[in-house]
């Protein structure tokens, strides 16, 4: 293979075009905005949205935190209720008995309610059971009360 200088040449002329590109430095630098006066009504705008946000966002969870267990020990009482319901009427449990039974789940689940507000009747093939009762919810700011009542009923199958 004959070395005709070709490689060389091609090598040299590669070369000449890297060193004919202009340098960075030699590139005019692009200036950046100039910045426009803050007038004072705007300073603080964002910082104001995030605190409004934040002060939004603890009072939700505050008022969750405070409401939330009422709600979830009423869906566990209604559930029991509609279990007992269910027992009482196979077991031939009387009145008495079945409002025993109810009572104790509502002292388990530290609900505010007495024995007078537990409404039962009894027949040898049906079962109601009512509760009606009131949670206070104290929110700092604000007092005030939520209203539950829920029911159970079961019929004998014969």
């Amino acid at each position: 293979m004959p070395l005709d200088g070709s490689f060389e040449q091609q090598r040299a002329r590669l070369a000449g075009q890297q060193r004919s590109r202009p340098a960075l430095e030699a590139l005019p630098l692009r200036q950046a905005p100039a910045r426009r006066a803050i007038s004072r009504n705007e300073r603080g705008e964002g910082k104001f949205k995030v605190i409004l946000f934040l002060i939004v966002f603890v009072s939700f969870i505050f008022v969750g935190f405070k409401t939330v267990p009422a709600y979830v020990a009423e869906y566990q009482l209604a559930d029991k209720m509609q279990e007992v319901a269910r027992y009482s009427v196979v077991n031939r449990q009387n009145e008495e008995q079945v409002r025993d039974a109810i009572f104790k789940v509502i002292q388990d689940l530290d609900i505010p309610a007495t024995k007078e507000d537990i409404k039962v009747t009894s027949s040898n093939s049906l079962v109601t059971i009512n509760v009606d009762y009131r949670v206070p919810v104290d929110l700092l700011v604000y007092q005030t009360e939520m209203h539950f009542s829920p029911s159970s009923e079961n019929k004998s199958v014969f």
